[in-house]
């Protein structure tokens, strides 16, 4: 009979894959029509009462693109829309998160070492907070502060920073900047499905109506778009961080995140003006390379050392006190410990990989659904088999874990 383990791993990959696909898809898009309309030239007159328009090659065909700047005379009879890439990315990221934070909180979205909480605590802050960001990030939009793009935009930048510190504060390192990531990134989906829809729609209802729609629902809708714009690579970067302990695992992982945001403005500035034919700003690039070696810097400040129990504790217990353990404790202690340890003796590791720590008996206990689908199930770890994993030590790993989920 197929293990639950394994199915919840599957299960997470789909999800994951759906995930980037439809992130694919969107920051694509999205990419596409910013180049598009800093690039239309708009210094013609045409005799479609268009803004302005583009020639493009691509796949052995010439395209021809005009942008109306409100709406055009009439309604076309094919419009096609461009929203569900943004919904299909929010709501798959937010599976995601349900199915590896809210559900495994014990494990990475809790540490008792930065913060004393329980899981349904942390999971209540992580919903409240990413509901917070966005009225908080609109109502500020919608406000006098708001009528002024570069001041809005710091203004957004210092709230950015303000839950990155927030998020390391309350979280464990590697559930803080993916959060953050979740934060900004239901920013920008909630831009699209509560503003930029919306806009789109009052337009199009007013063409249907043979009214002249105003110009002030696309002004607004740009707005937001070109926030979009700025705030993708980061999330990008933030999402990748859980990969990187170097990242994540720093004292300085809400300043790593904070400049990251900051490099974010300057890749994009950099291409922003170049397809606004507006100079090659190659300036950009130094100081894109200066931020991510001061990233690079920060990283290497004093790791999180979470002081845990030598025992076995909370949910982690069952896994210790299931038969099997003290042989499995042996042999992951012999054949995984020389590199996830505080101070890895293999050459080369200045630090655990993943951060995963596997040392003690609270440590390996707390860890055993990776130890059973990495060296268990399958043989992932140790990469290449480097310390010589028997496949019956394999065998012992897994009949462990079956011993404590099945009692």
């Amino acid at each position: 009979m197929y293990d639950m383990a394994a199915i919840g791993a599957w299960i997470e990959f789909a999800v994951r894959w759906v995930h980037v696909i439809t992130a694919i898809a969107w920051i694509g898009s999205s990419f596409y029509f910013i180049s598009l309309d800093l690039g239309l030239h708009r210094d013609r007159n045409l005799k479609t009462g268009a803004d302005g328009e583009e020639w493009q090659v691509h796949g052995g065909g010439f395209y021809h693109v005009q942008k109306y700047l409100v709406a055009p005379a009439q309604m076309p009879d094919d419009l096609i829309w461009f929203k569900w890439e943004s919904y299909s990315t929010w709501l798959s990221g937010f599976a995601l998160l349900i199915l590896v934070y809210y559900l495994g909180a014990e494990f990475y979205l809790v540490d008792p070492t930065v913060a004393e909480l329980a899981n349904w605590q942390a999971v209540g802050i992580s919903l409240l907070s990413l509901g917070f960001g966005w009225l908080v990030y609109d109502q500020i939009c919608k406000s006098k502060f708001g009528d002024n793009n570069t001041r809005l935009m710091i203004g957004l930048y210092v709230i950015l920073v303000g839950m990155a510190y927030f998020y390391t504060s309350v979280f464990s390192g590697r559930a803080a900047l993916l959060h953050l990531g979740a934060f900004t990134a239901t920013i920008m989906s909630a831009n699209v499905f509560f503003i930029i829809m919306p806009n789109q729609r009052i337009v199009v209802a007013d063409l249907k109506a043979g009214r002249v729609p105003d110009a002030k629902y696309g002004k607004i809708a740009k707005q937001r778009s070109t926030h979009n714009n700025y705030l993708t690579l980061p999330v990008i970067f933030l999402m990748l961080s859980n990969h990187y302990p170097l990242a994540f695992a720093s004292e300085m992982n809400w300043l790593i995140a904070a400049l990251v945001f900051l490099m974010g403005v300057t890749i994009r500035h950099y291409f922003n003006s170049l397809h606004a034919r507006q100079g090659n700003p190659t300036w950009t690039w130094a100081v894109t390379a200066l931020l991510f070696v001061t990233i690079m810097w920060l990283s290497t400040a004093p790791m999180f050392r979470s002081v845990e129990p030598e025992e076995a504790t909370g949910p982690a217990l069952r896994f210790a006190q299931a038969e099997g353990f003290d042989r499995v404790h042996d042999i992951v202690r012999g054949r995984c410990s020389m590199c996830h340890a505080a101070e890895p003796a293999w050459d080369g590791l200045l630090w655990p990989p993943k951060s995963i720590r596997l040392e003690t008996e609270h440590q390996i206990a707390s860890a055993a659904r990776q130890i059973y689908l990495q060296a268990g199930v399958t043989d992932a770890m140790p990469p290449a088999n480097l310390s010589h994993m028997q496949a019956s030590e394999r065998a012992e790993i897994v009949a462990w874990f079956n011993a404590a989920t099945q009692d």
